[in-house]
């Protein structure tokens, strides 16, 4: 079980892919689609499409926001030893919740993260955890004041903070501006969220969109700033005529 002193702000559930995760008292949502899985979404909403895209590529650098319980860096890791990748990854990842990172090593993970147990538990510790393939970094702090200070150029991005009605900060226009400024010209983007608002602010960023769908999960998105041609394109100029009172949120409307 997870830490008890985490209990007053989280509580333990379970999805129906058969993994846990939790619920956050603080911003009133689960860290995963219980409907979806944790696991189950992390692999198909986020690893999947993100290496269908990207694994030729000898190095990647990943961004992923935030945290939280490590399903989406730690299946990245599961997806490469699965599938025998070669690939050398870097994945950086801002996170506000110290105590629930120092909790990770007692958290009950699901059978397939067995193999990389090892990392689980130096991260909960040190926050950090590097090998001769791997090497993650956890950023303790606001996303808002530590993204912009990454140096090192992101090949993908896994975009999966609490919601925008929950947390708009890390949805605004402008914090999409910051992700592009220390991104690649043709990173990619995965998120969960197909809101308008969303779609909006990664659009007027200079992302292309794709609709990602995958079996037994909800439709989700993919953000590209250059073509692709392995999803299905969203023509948003076309989605603008059509809800033209729609808008990306903007930060000043919420500091």
């Amino acid at each position: 079980m997870y830490n008890q002193a985490l209990r007053s702000q989280k509580e333990l559930v379970l999805c129906e892919d058969g993994t846990k995760t939790l619920f956050s008292k603080e911003f009133n949502e689960a860290y995963h689609s219980t409907k979806d899985g944790a696991l189950h979404e992390s692999l198909e909403k986020h690893v999947k499409p993100a290496f269908l895209v990207k694994k030729r590529l000898e190095h990647l650098t990943i961004l992923d926001i935030c945290f939280g319980l490590g399903y989406n860096t730690f299946t990245t890791l599961y997806y490469i030893q699965q599938n025998q990748l070669n690939t050398k990854v870097h994945i950086l990842s801002p996170e506000f919740d110290k105590e629930l990172i120092a909790s990770l090593s007692t958290f009950d993970y699901p059978p397939e993260f067995e193999n990389i147990e090892h990392i689980i538990k130096e991260i909960s510790k040190n926050f950090y955890y590097e090998d001769e393939q791997f090497k993650i970094e956890i950023l303790l702090g606001d996303a808002r004041e530590s993204v912009p200070k990454i140096e090192e150029k992101i090949d993908i991005v896994y975009q999966d903070a609490f919601s925008p009605k929950q947390n708009p900060l890390l949805w605004t226009r402008e914090f999409f501006a910051d992700i592009v400024k220390i991104s690649k010209k043709d990173t990619l983007l995965t998120t969960y969220s197909t809101s308008a608002s969303t779609r909006l602010g990664l659009y007027e960023n200079g992302f292309k969109l794709y609709l990602n769908k995958a079996d037994k999960i909800r439709t989700s998105l993919i953000a590209s700033q250059k073509e692709l041609d392995l999803f299905e394109f969203i023509d948003m100029e076309l989605k603008k005529k059509r809800n033209p009172t729609a808008t990306s949120l903007r930060d000043g409307d919420y500091k």
